[in-house]
């Protein structure tokens, strides 16, 4: 079954799954969740599915010709003249220079620093990649920048989610907030259990990274809800060429 088909017939068959959700929402006071969208769907709104169906479709249409890709992930705060910007440019850039296009979620800070390093690497060398930005609809922050050529906008996070892991043959998880982390969680958790392939995830900034990484093995690994083995999914490194050369060896 081809990519399309599996998503139409999984979003086929939770219509019953949604429609009760649905129901449900419609017993909660309106008053109480205005503004708050998936608290605020109702019965009258199935056409929804069909939405998220198409979100699914322009990524799966468009998305196949960029390969081989990377993923890069990070704070949308990030600014211009900052370390991390320049390095997330500089590792894009070097990754362009070496086949790979680049995937952002398509926005300001780190999002920008990578499109435009792939987008700069593009045009000063005549290279058959893309500069790649999935941008999601947010009330703030959030506007798609320049420097992507290849964009598609998404109203929800799942969706978007699902094409940023995707297509890339490797992550790289530079400093960023909630929806950084959330992101480094899930393709963990998605290598962990075997739903896509172990590719490497790659946290830049050992002095960013190092304070969760000792959290999670003194309370999450002392008590046991994960294993030794699930740190091997993760990479520290601090060199941008270490990144690149980690990346190439692994493609290979």
């Amino acid at each position: 079954m081809t990519d399309r088909g599996r998503i139409v017939y999984y979003c086929s068959s939770s219509t019953f799954l949604l429609l009760k959700i649905l129901e449900y929402n419609m017993s909660i006071k309106r008053e109480n969740i205005k503004g708050y969208e998936l608290n605020s769907l109702d019965k009258s709104e199935p056409w929804r599915l069909f939405r998220i169906i198409g979100e699914f479709v322009d990524g799966f249409d468009i998305l196949p010709s960029i390969c081989p890709a990377v993923t890069i992930y990070g704070s949308a705060r990030v600014k211009e003249d900052g370390v991390v910007y320049q390095n997330t440019k500089d590792i894009a850039y070097k990754l362009a220079l070496k086949g790979f296009s680049i995937i952002s979620g398509g926005g300001p800070g780190v999002m920008e620093a990578a499109n435009r390093g792939c987008r700069e690497a593009k045009e000063q060398h005549n290279l058959n990649v893309s500069s790649v930005g999935l941008n999601i609809k947010l009330p703030h922050e959030q506007n798609l920048n320049r420097f992507a050529d290849v964009t598609l906008e998404f109203r929800y996070f799942f969706v978007r989610k699902v094409m940023l892991v995707r297509y890339a043959s490797a992550y790289i998880m530079m400093p960023g907030g909630f929806g950084t982390l959330d992101e480094l969680f899930e393709t963990v958790e998605l290598i962990q259990t075997n739903k896509t392939k172990p590719f490497p995830v790659i946290l830049y900034g050992s002095s960013y990274w190092n304070g969760l990484i000792d959290w999670i093995k003194s309370n999450t690994l002392h008590n046991s809800y994960i294993s030794e083995k699930d740190f091997n999914i993760i990479k520290i490194m601090d060199d941008p060429d270490e990144i690149i050369n980690y990346i190439l060896n692994f493609n290979l």
